[in-house]
């Protein structure tokens, strides 16, 4: 699969919630999020622009509600659909990655060198 790296399955994301997803890179790997509603997916770094940590309140678990993830740590609010800031202390919005939901409903990366 030439320019795509699979994450994990559409039914493994809860609609209206989220999972984290290990990626493993040359510098040692970093986690995503991986967000669901319906079946349109989005995915974006696991790091709070306000304050650099992880944004799951424990390994794996996100503070998702009506469109809005919340970092657990302060409070910073963004849009599931843009990641974009709409509340808290954050002035830039999560780092997305473009994923796609396949004919196979496997959910990828889309886009890999």
């Amino acid at each position: 699969m030439d320019g795509q790296r699979i994450l994990c399955r559409l039914d493994d994301v809860p609609d209206g919630g989220a999972i984290a997803v290990p990626v493993d890179s040359a510098t040692g790997g970093f986690e995503l999020i991986v967000l669901r509603a319906g079946r349109r997916v989005f995915a974006y770094h696991n790091e709070c622009p306000h304050a650099g940590r992880a944004l799951d309140y424990v390994p794996g678990r996100f503070l998702v509600k009506d469109g809005r993830i919340t970092c657990a740590a302060h409070g910073a609010t963004f849009a599931v659909d843009t990641g974009a800031c709409v509340g808290g202390p954050c002035r830039n919005g999560l780092l997305a990655v473009p994923v796609s939901v396949l004919a196979d409903d496997a959910v990828a990366v889309v886009g890999v060198p």
